[in-house]
């Protein structure tokens, strides 16, 4: 099983809406059986908390299931047990390299260095900007092009 982990600062709007994303996209091409996506959030403002309004709009308007996702905090052991581990923005992945076990082997990017040449590198968070389409369409293409790169890099 190969397991991918999102990961913004709250868990509430970025990386939830990433794994609601890329588990539709992981269903659609039938590897639901391969793959294992999951979120957290470098804060722990929001533990145990369901995904943002706005984030639970667009997914609903996109027809995304996000049953099930709640808040949880990254903590050390997921060095240890996802293979991948994709940060929406280069503060949270400032945080994740200084969480990192010096023998990890987690492949740690962050999501837009799947689209090479887009304009920006950091998905903006749009728990302060209110864009949740703009961060959407971001994600989704960032999940295309992960997914790709997985199956890929993966062999699968």
């Amino acid at each position: 099983m190969i397991r991918v982990l999102f990961v913004c600062l709250g868990n509430i709007c970025r990386s939830p809406m990433a794994e609601a994303v890329f588990r539709d996209k992981v269903k659609t091409a039938g590897l639901e059986h391969v793959i294992e996506v999951d979120s957290a959030g470098t804060g722990d403002w929001h533990v145990g908390h369901p995904p943002h309004e706005g984030t639970r709009g667009i997914l609903d308007q996109h027809n995304v299931d996000y049953s099930g996702i709640r808040a949880r905090q990254t903590k050390t052991g997921d060095f240890d047990q996802f293979h991948y581990i994709i940060a929406m923005d280069s503060s949270n992945m400032n945080n994740l390299k200084a969480m990192t076990p010096p023998d990890s082997k987690v492949v740690l990017k962050k999501l837009l260095d799947f689209i090479p040449g887009h304009p920006v590198q950091d998905v903006p968070d749009p728990y302060y900007t209110g864009n949740f389409d703009e961060v959407f369409e971001m994600v989704s293409v960032g999940c295309d092009r992960l997914l790709a790169y997985i199956r890929e890099h993966e062999a699968i």
